[in-house]
């Protein structure tokens, strides 16, 4: 008798439990109902953002020779080129660097092997010497830009091409140090000088 009593008692108890949730399960539905009933209002602002191009273009006043032969302790090879801040935005600095489509002395000596300077002028540069033997003079506002060895990069530092329209009269020269000795006989070369511009830093606008 008492097991039964026992097991009406535990069922009748179940029953209210789940009775309970049953309730809690239809308040919480009759609440989710009351959300569609808000008041809703929107504007917008339209805006566009370009984004900015770097750009930068060399010319050659006059023609860089593909090969030069010959070179010995105390020869200097001077070339102009015109660099001009083509693009749309602000440079926060250009670099010359220098590399070599091949290793040998003249490039992996620093002191003694091939030399590397640039320099600025405020106009043109004229040529005078001979078309063999070119040489390049500045009529105003010459200034050296940097030097060391042939692949040492060099930064131009505050050019007119920073600024967008900027244009810049430059001239590089290659050299072969008075100290080089017969180590760099019958060594070859093959170089390609870049320009590379970086942007201006980024800005609140």
């Amino acid at each position: 008798m008492s097991t039964k009593t026992a097991a009406t008692a535990a069922g009748s108890t179940a029953r209210k439990v789940v009775g309970s949730l049953g309730v809690l399960g239809a308040a919480a539905a009759v609440a989710g109902l009351g959300t569609f009933g808000s008041f809703t209002d929107s504007t917008s602002v339209d805006t566009t953002i370009s984004s900015g191009t770097v750009s930068i273009d060399l010319t050659e006043p006059a023609a860089i020779p593909v090969t030069t032969a010959g070179f010995v302790p105390g020869d200097t090879l001077t070339r102009p080129v015109t660099l001009v801040n083509d693009g749309d935005t602000a440079l926060a600095a250009v670099n010359l660097s220098a590399t070599a489509a091949a290793s040998s002395v003249l490039t992996t000596d620093a002191t003694e092997g091939l030399q590397l300077s640039l320099k600025s002028c405020a106009v043109a540069w004229t040529q005078g010497g001979t078309p063999a033997a070119p040489t390049w003079t500045c009529a105003s506002g010459e200034k050296a830009l940097g030097s060391g060895a042939v692949l040492a990069p060099i930064a131009l530092g505050a050019v007119n091409s920073l600024a967008v329209g900027g244009t810049d009269h430059l001239a590089f020269s290659i050299s072969l140090p008075t100290a080089a000795d017969n180590a760099f006989q019958g060594k070859t070369a093959a170089l390609s000088l870049t320009f590379t511009a970086t942007q201006r830093t980024g800005t609140a606008r």
